[in-house]
């Protein structure tokens, strides 16, 4: 990891890149948004996207969904990878909530919802405007946030924990700016070149020898 960056004032252009860029989900509401955040986990956002609709149709909120079994949602959910724990969790988290206006809009009340870790608690805050109680670390900056030297390792707890010491509370939500640059700049082949980070970045200055 590198230390001498002051990654406080370094993390700012991306910030201001990303501050209001929302998450690839195409949620309409807090509700909607929880449910493709559960559905999403090891998926893909334009996977869960194209089968948001129907899903939605049949369900439409909180309320609807908590009448229902796991296996009503198979026919709206059944290409979802890992889809029957997911309908588990769902109709669970449904049945404890009840109604949307009672979705919890704090880290410690959603990450005790079955399906929700911190990850998905993060993204579900950010989205809902909320301050942020934790950094976004999914698979995008897991490989970021190591490159830039802002972390190491490969675990996404320890990796948040590490942006969480470094950062303060008030630019935790670098998290989803790293993961939209890993989304569109610091992809596996990464295109350091116009990557707007390069100037800081510990793995371009190893790479072209700077």
């Amino acid at each position: 990891m590198a230390t001498s960056t002051d990654w406080t004032k370094a993390i700012q252009p991306l910030i201001r890149k990303y501050k209001d860029k929302k998450h690839p989900l195409e949620y309409g509401n807090v509700y909607q948004l929880l449910v493709m955040v559960v559905l999403s986990a090891q998926d893909s956002d334009r996977h869960i996207n194209a089968l948001a609709p129907e899903l939605f149709g049949v369900f439409p909120d909180m309320r609807a969904l908590s009448g229902a079994t796991p296996e009503a949602l198979y026919p709206y959910i059944g290409k979802v990878r890992n889809f029957a724990n997911k309908a588990k969790w769902l109709t669970a988290i449904a049945q404890t909530v009840k109604k949307d206006a009672a979705i919890p809009m704090n880290l410690e009340a959603l990450t005790a919802l079955p399906g929700i870790g911190r990850k998905s608690a993060n993204v579900i805050l950010r989205e809902a405007g909320r301050p942020p109680e934790g950094v976004i670390v999914d698979l995008h900056v897991v490989r970021v946030a190591p490159r830039l030297g802002m972390a190491s390792g490969t675990n996404p707890q320890k990796i948040e924990k590490q942006l969480m010491e470094l950062l303060p509370q008030k630019e935790w939500d670098a998290g989803m700016a790293l993961s939209f640059l890993g989304r569109e700049i610091c992809r596996p082949q990464p295109k350091c070149e116009i990557c707007l980070m390069n100037k800081v970045c510990a793995y371009y200055r190893e790479a072209s020898g700077r």
